[in-house]
């Protein structure tokens, strides 16, 4: 299946300082994302770009699923989508630093890339997310040692379940991540103003030449 349009806004020439790759949920578009993301973000030396899924969603499972012949083919679709977005990014400003960001099962799919060890990003934020598949599964785990993640999650979130995440903390963690985790108890399925924080953080200590710190407050 071709791959939709995406988006790319922010930064441009010799302007840009970070890189972004942002990818929406299950249900969601590109431009929800600038609504409920990038509106409420103040990073204006960073490009954004946000692939589309062409069905509306990466894959048709929910992420806590055990893995199909189908959810793996459908994977393997939306990784390939998210591997050349990233080295087109990387393509028009090489050598600048590189933030894969996604919300809900956007934030799932990122994790499995890096999970893949495909086209590494310089630091992940995984809002909302958690491995696809179980356990039980036989899945990659081939996150780079010292990567920077942030995740988080919600005992209150609907779709990725508070568990799950906590199982993707104790995945990503063990894989050697530089790692850091957050909860935040009764948060509906959306990013509140730390993870918000969170993100601006990362993409500024990118944009600085250093390593995301994690310096904004829980």
């Amino acid at each position: 299946m071709a791959a939709a349009a995406g988006l790319r806004l922010g930064a441009t020439g010799s302007g840009v300082r970070a890189l972004c790759v942002l990818v929406h949920g299950r249900g969601q578009s590109p431009e929800e994302m600038i609504r409920l993301i990038l509106q409420r973000l103040d990073a204006p030396d960073v490009t954004f770009a946000l692939p589309r899924a062409a069905r509306g969603a990466w894959y048709d499972a929910r992420a806590v699923d055990p893995l199909t012949g189908q959810t793996r083919d459908q994977l393997g679709e939306a990784l390939q989508q998210l591997t050349t977005e990233i080295a087109s990014l990387r393509h028009d400003y090489p050598d600048v630093p590189l933030l894969l960001a996604g919300f809900s099962q956007g934030a799932c799919l990122s994790i499995e890339h890096v999970c893949r060890g495909l086209h590494l990003p310089d630091a992940l934020l995984a809002l909302t997310g958690c491995r696809v598949g179980t356990p039980d599964c036989d899945r990659p785990d081939a996150a780079p040692a010292g990567l920077p993640i942030y995740l988080s999650g919600s005992d209150g979130d609907p779709w990725i379940p508070l568990q799950a995440m906590l199982e993707a903390a104790r995945s990503l963690g063990g894989q050697g991540t530089n790692l850091r985790a957050d909860v935040f108890p009764g948060r509906g399925h959306e990013a509140c103003d730390a993870e918000i924080a969170m993100m601006a953080g990362m993409l500024a200590d990118l944009a600085a030449g250093r390593s995301p710190r994690f310096g904004a407050a829980r």
